[in-house]
């Protein structure tokens, strides 16, 4: 069995990523790309589905563990009957290159490590082949198959019923360096890596992005954490974000709510850019910008609320049954089905990020102002037309009010950018028909009887994503509308203290099944309770929440109260930039909050 989500840690160049178990095993790697097929897929199945183990021989040794500083370093610390010793494991950022590396460092006595590979390309799909091409004084593993190779070196392994084993031990101040290189098949072994210099410049990349955080107050240093995450997250090459890491964690264990996150939603890539600019990290911002501007490029028509990393537009779904899930829960998917929705609010997230980076420096240039230009026309051609909503539903399209409300947040930002910003464009026309989704909203979004906003037109329910209304500036957060939504929620939405999305018993989703705490959401009534003046309960929530993270600080999607344990994909994009919101409202100050309505 896989170990609890929460026991995962992340390494990542920024490329692709490895989840680490705190029992010591990679059971989840997919080079080069995040939404590469898997080298290790333990982690959706068992052992047999391919991992990377090193821990200690002794069964009792226990582990502790922390990143070295602000970086991805992971440094475990093993305590076993006869000695002391760490495993520091990272992946090299520099170069073209897929490395991984696990250095042990003996720090007294003498401590035994087993060691395990089991290589399962193509999600488990393709035993490779495997052979010794390492010299006695310098072991190395080649596995090959298909387009796939990787090279492991430092420590001698043997064959054992499709697996290699072997022992590394190591005594106080001994250091010894293990590590797997992931490469085309087609191509010469690459070179072994230069440790000690990869191990430099890496730490590096992560000090120097860290120390230009701009953040002060409280909860500094999970906010310093989620804005690596969310730099872990971009890719380095393309700069697409993905939402998460995984996929086919399960929302609901045992059951059908397993989704592949492993693409970019302009959503939260969107709202990751704003979260990053509030901290000052203005050229990221450029980056993503020409990404958007590539994957959008063509018919406005044809823009989708999701890509692939370098802005690729097939992400068909399909089910792997050759992985059968995080503890069976199943079917484990590949690629994404909600590509093909309409979600209405998506060019309105999209055109607030882009005011955000406007209003930080990024300048306009004629072809993305013309891109703005084109997603507001295809917002007045889409103007009256239903969607499946943020949280892509698979049931029947309908008038979300959430949706409805990011409509008026794009043609807002399109009326601002001419009368605040000086650029060419139809003002009257968006200005007309952001009044009249106002009063579209007004009439039809919000339960005049019940005194809250109201999940989809025809609605009794509430949504979380009603939070967001006064982040974009549809109305104040201390709006009396928007404190009898909140008061709805507390009654309806609260479980055991943290936020559910909705009430999957509604069956607005289409799915069965229920899900757990959504932490985003969660973060956002922080915010909202934060600005609203609610101040007492926005500390006691967060710091509730902030006390789900693991121990190296990540968060992934929801959070099973019941048993304490993470559940969904991680580590979660959206989980962290909206924590980072939070942060920064209990300081006083967030981009959209201090948005005028």
């Amino acid at each position: 069995m896989p170990a609890p989500i929460e026991d995962y840690a992340l390494l990542s160049d920024c490329r692709t990523a490895a989840l680490v178990s705190r029992e010591g095993s990679i059971d989840w790697f997919c080079p080069p790309r995040y939404d590469a097929a898997s080298v290790f897929g333990a982690l959706l199945g068992d052992e047999d589905h391919g991992r990377w183990m090193l821990r200690p021989a002794d069964p009792h040794a226990t582990p502790t563990r922390r990143y070295d500083g602000d970086t991805f370093t992971l440094v475990t610390r093993w305590q076993s009957v006869d000695g002391v010793a760490e495993v520091h494991e990272f992946m090299p950022i520099d170069g073209d290159r897929t490395d991984i590396v696990r250095r042990l460092v003996g720090v007294s006595g003498e401590v035994v490590f087993d060691h395990e590979l089991v290589v399962r390309f193509d999600y488990a799909r393709a035993l490779p082949w495997v052979r010794q091409i390492g010299e006695e004084d310098s072991p190395a593993l080649l596995a090959i198959a298909g387009p796939d190779a990787v090279v492991v070196r430092g420590a001698r392994l043997r064959a054992v019923d499709h697996r290699h084993r072997g022992t590394v031990t190591v005594s106080g101040g001994d250091e010894i360096d293990v590590t797997l290189t992931w490469f085309a098949s087609h191509l010469p072994t690459p070179p072994p890596v230069d440790v000690a210099a990869e191990r430099a410049s890496t730490q590096a990349f992560w000090h120097d992005f860290a120390e230009t955080i701009e953040h002060h107050g409280p909860h500094h240093a999970e906010v310093v954490r989620s804005l690596l995450v969310l730099r872990a997250l971009t890719h380095r090459d393309t700069g697409g974000i993905v939402a998460a890491a995984t996929t086919s964690l399960p929302e609901d264990f045992g059951g059908s709510r397993n989704w592949d996150y492993r693409y970019v939603w302009l959503r939260d890539a969107s709202l990751t850019l704003e979260a990053l600019l509030e901290h000052g990290f203005t050229r990221i911002a450029f980056r993503w910008r020409r990404w958007l501007l590539r994957a959008v490029a063509g018919d406005p028509a044809d823009v989708q609320i999701m890509y692939g990393i370098a802005g690729e537009r097939e992400l068909p779904e399909s089910e792997l049954e050759s992985l059968p899930g995080y503890e069976g829960s199943a079917p484990v998917r590949l690629g994404n089905g909600a590509y093909t929705q309409f979600q209405g609010d998506v060019i309105g997230e999209v055109m607030v990020a882009l005011e955000a980076a406007r209003n930080a420096g990024v300048e306009e240039s004629d072809f993305s102002w013309a891109l703005q230009k084109a997603l507001l026309d295809q917002v007045v051609e889409w103007f009256d037309r239903p969607d499946c909503g943020i949280w892509e539903i698979r049931g029947e399209e309908t008038m979300f009010t959430h949706s409805r409300a990011m409509v008026w947040a794009a043609l807002d930002r399109g009326v601002r950018a001419v009368e605040e910003a000086g650029l060419p464009g139809d003002a009257t026309q968006w200005r007309r028909l952001r009044e009249k989704v106002r009063d579209e909203i007004d009439a039809n979004g919000y339960d005049a009887e019940r005194g809250h906003f109201v999940q989809h037109y025809g609605s009794t329910e509430v949504d979380a994503s009603l939070l967001l209304l006064p982040q974009v500036g549809f109305c104040a957060h201390d709006d009396p509308r928007m404190l009898g939504t909140v008061a709805e929620m507390e009654r309806t939405l609260m479980r055991d203290g943290f936020l559910m999305r909705y009430r999957t018993g509604s069956g607005v989703d289409g799915l069965p099944g229920d899900e757990h705490p959504f932490l985003a959401c969660t973060f956002w009534l922080v915010e909202q309770y934060a600005v609203s003046g609610r101040l007492d309960d926005a500390n006691a929530l967060m710091n509730r929440a902030c006390a789900v993270a693991n121990d190296v600080g990540l968060l992934s999607e929801e959070y099973d109260v019941g048993r304490d344990r993470h559940a969904g994909n991680t580590p979660q994009a959206l989980s962290h930039l909206a924590l980072v919101r939070a942060a920064d409202a209990l300081v006083g100050h967030s981009g959209r909050a201090a948005l005028r309505t």
